[in-house]
């Protein structure tokens, strides 16, 4: 007899990678998740992973059992969701977290439109520019500023994120314009830990310039009132400092150079064999605000 329910451990296990992490999510110890996997790969005859100390692999078999089974679950899901109602009454928690800045600049500010027309979603908004482990930290949404996600996450890009360099005019004033990427080397610059080096693309095409900060700091916002109070040259996202340019507050030079391609701005979530529709109705809140432009070009 088919257990859907052996079928989503089966699709948890695929996801995560790993026996342990899929019995934590469904509330289930080790040796049950395993027992239950032993007795689906029994009842189908086959064996769909091959496992080692280290990780699980799945069989060529199991990778397209995988495929199936997630088109199976998401099948169920979807009928349960018409028969409740709930593809237009959503409720329940939606746990999301954003980087500081991008969290407090463009999507704190847009969270009443989302509840006006959800108000049975339950948000939980944290801001942190340390690394948030989806699994362990239980949260549902992240939005990042990265390049591609690893295989366990599944990435929705947002926007592109385009970097400029600038500065204050007061310091250009006290210490002159670069003219040349060379002349970069004698201003002073500002970065954040992790954030240098700086991988810029040019006339010369791709290359990483080392940075050595005027002040260490932990954070990308104090990086940006450094440049603002006149401190020296920053790498910065049009989304954070687009204000600031129109008005006068920096300005951009070395107008030739700018950060590498290949950064997007992304909503992550863990590959799952079904995502509440709460969260992707967040998403696509996300989509709409910024799409097909975002506001910050």
């Amino acid at each position: 007899m088919i257990d859907a329910t052996d079928y989503e451990l089966f699709a948890r296990i695929a996801e995560l990678g790993s026996i342990s992490a899929a019995a934590n999510t469904l509330g289930l110890s080790v040796p049950m998740a395993s027992k239950r996997l032993a007795r689906l790969e029994a009842r189908l005859g086959t064996r769909l992973i091959n496992r080692s100390t280290r990780r699980i692999v799945l069989t060529t078999t199991g990778a397209q059992f995988r495929d199936d089974v997630v088109a199976i679950l998401d099948a169920i899901q979807q009928a349960e969701e018409r028969l409740a109602g709930t593809m237009q009454r959503l409720s329940g928690p939606v746990r999301i977290s954003a980087p500081t800045s991008f969290g407090r600049l463009h999507v704190a500010p847009y969270l009443k439109p989302f509840l006006d027309a959800h108000p049975g979603v339950d948000l939980e908004l944290t801001l942190t520019d340390a690394f948030v482990d989806l699994l362990q930290d239980g949260v549902d949404l992240a939005v990042r500023i990265a390049g591609p996600p690893p295989a366990a996450l599944q990435a929705n890009v947002l926007a592109p994120n385009r970097r400029i360099l600038c500065a204050a005019p007061a310091y250009l004033h006290a210490h002159g314009t670069p003219e040349t990427l060379k002349d970069l080397h004698q201003h002073k610059t500002l970065a954040a830990q992790g954030q240098s080096p700086w991988r810029l693309s040019g006339p010369d095409g791709n290359l990483a310039f080392d940075v050595k900060p005027v002040v260490r700091t932990n954070s990308s916002e104090v990086v940006r009132e450094m440049a603002l109070a006149g401190m020296g040259v920053a790498l910065r996202s049009l989304w954070d400092v687009n204000a600031d340019l129109a008005a006068g507050r920096l300005v951009r030079v070395l107008d030739a150079w700018q950060g590498m391609a290949g950064i997007d701005i992304m909503a992550v979530h863990l590959r799952r064999p079904e995502l509440p529709r709460r969260v992707t109705a967040f998403i696509d809140h996300l989509r709409r605000l910024y799409h097909p432009a975002p506001p910050w070009e």
